[in-house]
């Protein structure tokens, strides 16, 4: 977020500020575990990781059509190409193992958790092509403003899908796994 923050790259910043999701969500998850079994307790963590994510994209988008309605850009986006090209490296490996976790424990909470780290490997390909676009061809000012944008229509997208699963009378609290 410091970088994002410093070199005026919204969706740099944006891609922080999913860090933060991800700390809350696997704080989420812990709390649920602390009484597995509870359909209330799963249905709770589930819902708030949908908020969470639907917080951030709210926040990210507003950021989005800011900068680009004022003509803002970055000066450079190498900091966002080299923290996405980090992020990518080990992100796939996290995902799959919180995934088949939920799988194992048939936990919805936990689907919703990986799931954070599946939008985060996505915020991290976007964020990595439109750094090196811009990197590559300055002119296009509008990229990182419009990287944000996709970020903020991934992350909400995903929050909704969360919070509309919570809030089905049907909810069993089983992951269902759809993610995978």
């Amino acid at each position: 977020m410091a970088f994002g923050w410093a070199d005026d790259s919204l969706a740099l910043f944006g891609f922080g500020a999913d860090s933060f999701i991800e700390v809350a969500s696997a704080l989420l998850v812990l709390w649920k575990l602390l009484d597995h079994g509870n359909l209330e307790r799963e249905r709770q963590a589930t819902r708030r990781i949908g908020w969470l994510f639907a917080a951030l994209a709210l926040g990210i988008a507003g950021g989005a059509i800011l900068q680009l309605t004022a003509h803002r850009h970055p000066p450079t986006t190498l900091p966002g190409l080299i923290i996405s090209a980090l992020s990518l490296s080990f992100m796939f490996a996290l995902w799959r193992a919180k995934l088949q976790t939920a799988k194992v424990l048939d936990s919805a909470a936990l689907e919703a958790d990986a799931a954070c780290s599946r939008a985060c490997i996505q915020l991290s390909g976007v964020l990595f092509a439109g750094s090196l676009l811009f990197l590559l061809v300055p002119s296009l000012w509008w990229v990182d403003g419009a990287a944000a944008l996709a970020l903020a229509l991934l992350i909400g997208w995903e929050g909704r899908s969360m919070i509309r699963a919570a809030n089905r009378q049907d909810f069993t609290g089983g992951c269902g796994c759809s993610h995978g």
